[in-house]
């Protein structure tokens, strides 16, 4: 299987799960994603340092939850937000994300393939997305194009685990096991939720991915584990 056709299985796959993607996301991470999520917003809006923000763009944004977030942070902060835009290549996680988010401009594209301008962008945003982009390098050189200089990139992500132990046991059987199983019930597919724990395995470690981040042409400002490590927080500056 090529990378053209290893991607276009993964989108089939969230095309598959789209409606019952939010409800799974919450019982699987029993809701404490909405904490990892809202750190994220306030880690770059912190980093950023402005009341005045012309871009969000939320790139593999599914149904479009984080956006959610990011106009919450912003409001809460008195920050204010000219434009959010949603990008994602699946069209049924597309369709739920118009229907739930009324705020945001939502496009069908790749990361690795950004429709927008150079340098016009404040904030580019991946949750739980960058693991499943074929061409990885890629997309982070396209979010690096499409920012401003002094942009902030933020990535949740769950990243490779390098520890050993009784907690490191305990996540890993419950990814492992557990996950797929609740997930599969969830969503009627258990092929997509054995896909998750299988794909983090052949993923990166967290200073792999800040490495990567490096390489980009980013300055890393932000790295935190959460939840025994399952979930981590990257929070990149494009160099002014």
């Amino acid at each position: 299987m090529n990378k053209q056709e290893k991607q276009e299985q993964i989108v089939g796959m969230f095309d598959e799960i789209a409606s019952t993607y939010d409800l799974a996301n919450r019982v699987l991470s029993f809701g404490i994603d909405k904490q990892w999520r809202r750190k994220g917003c306030d880690k770059a809006f912190a980093i950023l340092g402005q009341k005045r923000v012309d871009q969000i763009v939320d790139v593999a944004c599914g149904t479009g939850d984080l956006l959610l977030y990011w106009r919450e942070r912003a409001q809460k902060q008195e920050i204010d937000v000219a434009r959010f835009i949603g990008i994602d290549p699946s069209v049924g996680m597309l369709q739920v994300a118009r229907e739930k988010v009324d705020f945001a401009r939502f496009i069908e594209g790749k990361a690795q393939e950004l429709p927008l301008e150079d340098g016009g962008s404040d904030i580019i945003s991946i949750s739980y997305g960058i693991r499943n982009v074929v061409d990885r390098v890629e997309a982070l050189q396209e979010f690096y194009r499409v920012l401003k200089p002094g942009g902030m990139v933020v990535i949740l992500e769950f990243t490779k685990q390098e520890k050993s132990g009784i907690a490191a046991k305990g996540v890993d059987l419950y990814m492992k096991k557990i996950l797929p199983a609740i997930g599969g019930l969830v969503s009627q597919n258990y092929a997509a939720y054995k896909y998750l724990p299988d794909s983090i395995e052949g993923f990166l470690t967290t200073q792999m991915l800040e490495e990567e981040l490096r390489s980009a042409g980013f300055e890393m400002k932000y790295s935190k584990s959460f939840s025994l490590g399952i979930s981590t927080l990257l929070v990149a500056q494009k160099r002014v």
